[in-house]
């Protein structure tokens, strides 16, 4: 692959943070085509990332018959190669999240894509800029949900479809935005097929990439075909403000049983409810909602490519065996 000091990563221009502030922006990048992102690249990747920094889910079906499923896992002890089968075979979805931490020599791909968009000079000046890699199972679908900091996605391989819906009511609320700043689980959001008539619809190829506005909602439904693609994140002093109102809202809301009238990110409110939610992490409060929201029920079957084994049985069993 070319040096990245000497070509471009992608197709963004001064321009294109203005641009995916108000819809969706499309654009073209090279990274599909790093040996990186490969298929052994991503097996070695797999085997030295911490168990930390992955989540591992099995969803349902895609379609209105399909049953919605969210149940996360564990890889186990299988090699990278194995859970890549595992994924190939299966309807499971792997993020292997904070890449550039576990593998700094990733960063400079992170730093270069925002550097093109000029994202970190005006019209944005952003920071906290974190990249995931994500391989998902054919057929496979990501649930409506919205996400906190800014949002990309490109496309490494395969192909995928992705909904973006307008990042307001009905398609998404406050009590919904606080909802995800308690818990940390995306996926939370009232979807409604109706919603539909509104989205803006992305086929996704290798060599493709999107950007949207803040909080906007979306899906993703895979094509019959494994999927990697890359994750970018980042914050910017007004996003990071509204994250803290989103969170200290829904601490009023859920365990004050008040209803907040203000999303005000500045003056007096804001510096009360920044103090609120500061000292509702330090309590340790937070870590165990989260935790008890994201439990770990299952563990790739070593045996079956593709298949889980309940943890709860495994116990069982081995405790029986025992």
């Amino acid at each position: 692959m070319a040096n990245s000091t000497s070509v471009p990563l992608t197709s963004l221009s001064a321009d294109s943070p203005r641009q995916w502030q108000l819809r969706p922006h499309l654009f073209q990048h090279r990274l599909h085509l790093d040996p990186r992102f490969a298929r052994d690249g991503l097996s070695a990747l797999i085997e030295r990332y911490p168990r930390e920094h992955y989540a591992i889910v099995h969803m349902g079906e895609q379609g209105a018959g399909g049953r919605r499923v969210w149940r996360e896992g564990d890889i186990g002890a299988l090699s990278g190669q194995q859970v890549l089968d595992a994924i190939e075979h299966g309807r499971l979805w792997l993020n292997l999240r904070n890449a550039p931490e576990v593998v700094p020599q990733l960063r400079e791909l992170v730093t270069g894509i925002f550097t093109e968009a000029h994202a970190l000079a005006p019209p944005v000046s952003s920071y906290d800029h974190l990249m995931g890699i994500l391989v998902s199972s054919p057929g496979a679908q990501v649930y409506y949900h919205a996400d906190l900091p800014g949002q990309g996605l490109l496309q490494l391989q395969g192909r995928k479809r992705i909904y973006i819906y307008p990042p307001r009511a009905p398609f998404l609320t406050e009590e919904g935005l606080e909802n995800i700043a308690l818990k940390q689980l995306e996926v939370g959001l009232r979807y409604d097929p109706a919603f539909d008539a509104e989205a803006e619809v992305f086929e996704l190829e290798p060599g493709q990439g999107l950007f949207w506005p803040l909080n906007a909602p979306h899906r993703i439904e895979n094509h019959d075909c494994l999927n990697v693609s890359m994750t970018l994140e980042y914050w910017t002093q007004d996003i990071r403000r509204k994250h803290i109102v989103n969170l200290a809202n829904g601490i009023l809301r859920h365990n004050f049983g008040h209803a907040p009238r203000s999303r005000a990110i500045t003056g007096g409110a804001f510096h009360a409810k920044t103090a609120l939610q500061a000292l509702w992490r330090r309590s340790g409060r937070l870590d165990v909602l989260r935790k008890h929201a994201r439990p770990i029920d299952f563990r790739l079957d070593p045996d079956t490519p593709g298949g889980i084994i309940d943890l709860g049985s495994a116990l069982a069993n081995e405790g029986h065996a025992a």
